[in-house]
C-alpha cells in the first residue's frame, strides 16, 4: 500500500522544501525542474526506472561520494539526504543491480545517481553504499516524478548528420578516451562536432571528458530520460539515440562521435550493434581494445554481424608491440590518442565518413 508522506499541492510544504534543499542531488537529475516537485509517497515497490527517490545515507560502502549536477563530486556522510533515480546497473568491474527499491533499504549502484538493489558484486570492491529510502518524489498531479518527464523531445524528423561509432571489447578498454580525442581532433579540424554517450549508467566522468574537448554539443542517455540503459528495450535505446542526434543537429553539429558502453557481448550493446537501424545509421567505426587477442576476437565478432572497424585504438595503442600484433592479426590500422586528436588525421576520417554517409543516404 502506498502512503502519502506529503500530499501534492501547488507548492511543497516547508518541511519538504527544507529536505529537498538540503539534499545532495545527483548528476543524473541535472535536467529535473525541482519546482515541479510537490509531494512524497512511499510507493517504493511500485517504483519504475527513472523515478526520483529521496533517500538517506545509512552506511558508506563502495561509493564514498556522489556526483553532483555541477560536475563535481561531494563526499557522503551517514545521515546525508540524497536524490537519485531508480535504475538498474551492469558494470563487471563493480555491480550488477536491478531497479527495485525496498522500504527498509536500497543500494547506491552508481555515484552518478542510480539507486536500486545490488544482485552481484565484483569481489575486488566493497559492498554498495546503503541508503534508506525516505520517499518517492511526486508532481502536482500526484504521480511520480520521472527523468523521462524532462527528456529531450523526439525529433520531428530523423537527424541527417554522419555518426562515427566507438565500440570496445569491455569496460576500461579505452572507448571514452578515443571518443574524446577524436572529437577533439574533429573540432581542431574545424568540424562542428557532437560527442555522445549512447548507452551505460549515468555518470559525469565521460560527460566531463567530452566537454573538456570544446565540442559543439555533448549529450548522453540521461538527456534522453534514462538513468541507465541496462534492461531497457532496444526501441527505447534507439529512440534515445535519435533524440540525442536530433539535438546535436539542432545545435548545428556537422558530425557526431558516439560511444556505446561496455563490451560487444553486453546485452544492450549486442542488441544495438546487431540492429539494422544502427548499422545503417553509422558511417564510421572505431574499435577500442585492450590487447591484440581482444582485437582479433572482437574484429571477428563484428565481422559475424556484418561490421568492419575502420581503425583500432584503446589500451593496446599504448604499446608499439601490441599495436603491431593487432595490425598483423586484423589488417586494420591502430591509432594512438595523439593520432585521433590530430586535425589532419581526424579530418581525413571525417571526410571518408561523410562521403560514405552521403552515398548511403
Amino acid at each position: 500500500m502506498t502512503t502519502a508522506l506529503t500530499s501534492p499541492t501547488a507548492a511543497p510544504t516547508a518541511a519538504l522544501t527544507t529536505q529537498l534543499d538540503s539534499a545532495k542531488w545527483s548528476f543524473s537529475t541535472r535536467r529535473v525542474d525541482r519546482t515541479q516537485i510537490c509531494g512524497l509517497d512511499t510507493g517504493f515497490a511500485e517504483a519504475r526506472p527513472g523515478d526520483l527517490i529521496l533517500a538517506q545515507v545509512a552506511q558508506i560502502g563502495q561509493h564514498r561520494r556522489i556526483q553532483l549536477p555541477s560536475g563535481r563530486p561531494s563526499d557522503l556522510f551517514p545521515g546525508d539526504l540524497v536524490v537519485l533515480a531508480c535504475g538498474a546497473r551492469y558494470a563487471p568491474d563493480q555491480f550488477e543491480g536491478v531497479a527495485e527499491i525496498a522500504a527498509d533499504g536500497a543500494d547506491m549502484l552508481a555515484g552518478g545517481g542510480c539507486i536500486g538493489r545490488m544482485t552481484a558484486r565484483n569481489e575486488r570492491i566493497k559492498p554498495a553504499t546503503r541508503l534508506l529510502p525516505k520517499g518517492r518524489l511526486l508532481g502536482q498531479d500526484g504521480k511520480p516524478v520521472n527523468l523521462e518527464h524532462f527528456a529531450l523531445p523526439d525529433p520531428a524528423q530523423p537527424s541527417r548528420i554522419p555518426v562515427i561509432a566507438v565500440l570496445g571489447t569491455a569496460m576500461n578498454s579505452g572507448k571514452t578516451l578515443a571518443t574524446a580525442q577524436l572529437a577533439l581532433g574533429l573540432r581542431r579540424a574545424g568540424w562542428k562536432t557532437a560527442a555522445i554517450k549512447a548507452t551505460g549508467t549515468g555518470a559525469f566522468g565521460d560527460y566531463n571528458e567530452y566537454s573538456d574537448t570544446g565540442t559543439q554539443y555533448v549529450g548522453d542517455f540521461t538527456d534522453a530520460g534514462m538513468v541507465t540503459t541496462y534492461l531497457e528495450e532496444l526501441p527505447r535505446i534507439r529512440g534515445g539515440i535519435e533524440r540525442l542526434l536530433g539535438e546535436a543537429q539542432h545545435q548545428g553539429c556537422e558530425i557526431a562521435v558516439m560511444e556505446v558502453a561496455d563490451g560487444l557481448f553486453q546485452r544492450e550493446t549486442a542488441q544495438l550493434i546487431a540492429d539494422p537501424w544502427f548499422q545503417s545509421r553509422i558511417s564510421g567505426l572505431v574499435f577500442a581494445c585492450g590487447d591484440a587477442v581482444a582485437a582479433a576476437g572482437g574484429v571477428a565478432e563484428l565481422a559475424r554481424l556484418g561490421l568492419a572497424p575502420d581503425l583500432l585504438t584503446g589500451m593496446l595503442s599504448c604499446s608499439p608491440m601490441a599495436s603491431r600484433e593487432a595490425e598483423a592479426a586484423t589488417g586494420i590500422p591502430v591509432l594512438r590518442k595523439s593520432d585521433l586528436s590530430d586535425p589532419a588525421e581526424a579530418n581525413g576520417f571525417a571526410l571518408r565518413a561523410n562521403a560514405d554517409w552521403s552515398h548511403a543516404a
